[in-house]
């Protein structure tokens, strides 16, 4: 299992060694195919203007979740590293409870469960409950890679600051992702 020591650097160190980590939530998950990471003094990040309310999570310890609302709709999740920094798990290739997944998510296409940071929160039951939570301890699992991936980087999704801050990571080639790397 990755302990809270694994998020105890900074985000751009942490972000590409999550691509084919396994997320497990109550059993249910898969490999992380897709991430994007946000410090202190990227724009785009909750943290830019500094704590709040919504973003304490972000400033708590290593290794805890960051869990928000989006839209007024999805719920996204994200590991928190070093205080201020995140990063968001925008995709994932589903492994494991697809049944329960599918439950959650509708009669889809596998790699459409977990194609995006909303249908990842749906397809595991994510939402404010696990805020603030430990990675390290359950409800959660975070299994290391039991193979290297060939990681890609580019520009983030949907946001409007920090536009080309080359801050998004994905497993080069997976199906499972949001969208395809520009």
């Amino acid at each position: 299992m990755l302990t809270r020591d694994f998020f105890d650097r900074p985000v751009l160190e942490v972000a590409p060694e999550l691509i084919g980590v396994e997320l497990l939530l109550e059993g249910v998950g898969g490999l992380i195919v897709e991430v994007e990471a946000y410090d202190q003094s990227d724009p785009a990040s909750h943290s830019f203007r500094g704590p709040t309310l919504r973003n304490a999570a972000m400033f708590g310890a290593p290794g805890h979740a960051y869990v928000y609302k989006i839209y007024g709709i999805h719920y996204c999740l994200n590991f928190v590293c070093k205080p201020g920094s995140a990063i968001l798990i925008r995709a994932m290739e589903p492994t494991k409870g697809l049944a329960a997944m599918h439950q959650r998510r509708g009669p889809l296409p596998d790699r459409q469960l977990c194609s995006g940071p909303g249908k990842l929160a749906q397809a595991l039951a994510i939402d404010l409950n696990q805020n603030g939570l430990s990675l390290d301890e359950p409800p959660f699992a975070l299994l290391p890679p039991d193979q290297s991936h060939d990681v890609a980087t580019g520009p983030r999704i949907g946001i409007t600051k920090g536009v080309e801050t080359p801050w998004r990571f994905v497993s080069r080639g997976s199906r499972f992702l949001s969208k395809p790397m520009r």
